[in-house]
């Protein structure tokens, strides 16, 4: 199916999407602030400096220069021996083994998926952070997760260097094939050469696109990684803690790199000078792409042309409308996103079973675009609408984990339970759409919602009656929101009267344009 990659820049702010018969497959952006503020990057190599080990965590805080200290988990800290990762690679295969016949759910995995073939840290020596790690220590750290809202970046000392083909790992000894490749005969093929051009003790993955490719291209590849690891280590050796040793490539060159496939069939840029950078990247790496890259030069905004701003805004909405009528609400907190699904004006034909299956069926293709859109991570519910017959609920399940091998994200999703809810989990390397693209609401802080008028008016009056019984001023001010003086002066102007016949004083009552509808002051006046 033909792909099209679309490419926009407006000032410092780059946006691009990656789209498969018009409809959005990825979403990134980047801006010039959070370049020139020093955001680390996913796959940017740090010297790192430990600032504080907290072993009732078994983590550690890594200074790398940035505002923020990095998050450092044990898993990411020890690097395992040689034999100790052999040891651990049979034991992880007799695990996946018992796995299997007590298998709950489904995994969609991505490239990185088959490391837990061999070097599953759940089988590593039983060791304490403390044992290995000090504060002071200058340590090699890789970025596995961006800044997200309140918290740093997350950062893991398993080093991986991605080309357009492999995936190299200098610290751990392992050959795999990204899952994503089905073919046996492929993936055998591609094992064997990885085994033949990898050094000892070093490990290889080949990447989906990798699929065809010849032993002379994968070596190239692979040569490549190691010269650009060299020079990272010989960097290292000589840089002082708290920097930045190896930036991964630019964003427009990274994009290239990661989205694009076979199947790619135009590239749409709208800036000369970013068209310059892709077709020279491309021209070096990616011949496949020779002849697809398009100056797009029509007065119409790209993104306009396409349809994607109208998707962007609705990526934002917490309320999402189906063709048939029914909705989806998506409501995002820190760490869980729940997703519900309704029939809303959609009544169907025939039985109540099946209006609720083909609603069902049409959310499941609208919530993992979402996810990909909105860049979902975490823990994710979705409340299907319930269904009483097992091979419907088989049905949903089945289209759902379908729908989801186009995410490049790897998802773990268990079946749909008794409550017609499914769990699941998506892997977040970056922070999502609406925290990139929006900030806090003003009025509600982010509750999602503020106090009626009619709540703040009897909040209000609460309070003025604790001063009419505590003061001796006979006048008192009451400063307020219009909204809310508008209430008092009306509707609640008997209550008004009846406090200031019964303490003898006056209540004079003032508008605040400028005050949030649940702010208010009051002021006794001595004169």
């Amino acid at each position: 199916m033909a792909k099209e990659l679309l490419i926009t820049q407006a000032f410092d702010e780059l946006r691009v999407v990656l789209t498969e018969n018009g409809e959005i497959i990825d979403f990134l952006m980047e801006r010039g602030s959070e370049r020139k503020a020093g955001k680390p990057c996913v796959g940017n190599i740090y010297k790192g400096k430990v600032v504080r080990v907290l072993p009732g965590m078994q983590s550690a805080f890594v200074d790398i220069g940035y505002e923020k200290a990095a998050f450092l988990y044990v898993d990411d800290a020890y690097v395992p021996s040689l034999q100790e990762q052999r040891d651990m690679a049979e034991r992880a295969k007799k695990a996946q083994a018992e796995e299997a016949l007590n298998k709950v759910g489904e995994m969609i995995p991505d490239e990185l998926s088959t490391l837990s073939e061999s070097v599953n840290m759940k089988f590593r020596p039983a060791i304490s952070i403390e044992n290995f790690l000090k504060e002071g220590q200058e340590i090699i750290v890789q970025v596995a997760k961006e800044p997200i809202s309140t918290k740093g970046p997350r950062v893991t000392c398993h080093i991986t260097l991605a080309g357009r083909y492999i995936v190299y790992m200098p610290f751990i000894e392992h050959t795999g094939v990204s899952r994503r490749i089905e073919n046996d005969a492929e993936r055998d093929r591609l094992k064997g050469i990885l085994d033949a051009v990898k050094l000892e003790g070093r490990g290889a993955i080949a990447r989906t696109v990798a699929e065809g490719q010849s032993q002379k291209t994968l070596k190239t590849d692979y040569n490549m990684l190691v010269k650009i690891w060299k020079e990272v280590d010989k960097i290292a050796k000589s840089s002082k803690p708290a920097r930045c040793i190896h930036h991964d490539l630019s964003f427009v060159q990274r994009v290239l790199r990661d989205f694009t496939d076979e199947d790619v069939s135009r590239v749409c840029v709208d800036s000369k000078e970013v068209l310059k950078e892709a077709e020279k990247f491309g021209q070096k790496f990616i011949p496949s792409l020779k002849g697809c890259f398009e100056l797009y030069t029509d007065d119409m905004p790209l993104f306009e042309r396409h349809n994607i701003e109208i998707e962007i805004e609705r990526a934002l909405s917490n309320h999402v409308y189906l063709r048939s009528g029914g909705s989806i609400n998506v409501d995002q907190t820190e760490a869980l996103v729940s997703i519900d699904v309704n029939t809303g004006k959609f009544v169907g034909r025939k039985t109540l079973e099946e209006t609720i299956v083909k609603t069902n069926l049409e959310a499941v293709k609208e919530i993992t675009y979402q996810l990909r859109l909105r860049n979902c991570g975490g823990i994710i519910i979705i409340d299907f609408i319930d269904m009483e017959k097992e091979e419907n609920r088989n049905l949903v399940y089945r289209t759902l984990l379908d729908a989801l091998k186009k995410d490049r994200a790897k998802t773990n999703v268990l079946p749909i339970s008794a409550l017609g809810l499914v769990e699941m989990t998506r892997k977040r390397t970056r922070d999502t759409l609406t925290r990139v693209m929006s900030q806090t609401c003003p009025y509600c802080e982010g509750v999602g919602h503020i106090k009626s008028t009619v709540s703040v008016c009897y909040d209000l009056i609460r309070e003025v009656m604790k001063e009419l019984k505590k003061t001796d001023a006979k006048r008192i001010q009451i400063f307020a929101h219009p909204e809310v003086t508008a209430r008092l002066a009306g509707e609640n102007l008997d209550m008004i009267e009846m406090m200031e016949d019964q303490y003898g004083k006056t209540l004079i009552i003032r508008s605040e344009n400028n005050y949030h509808p649940e702010q208010y002051e009051i002021f006794p006046q001595e004169s």
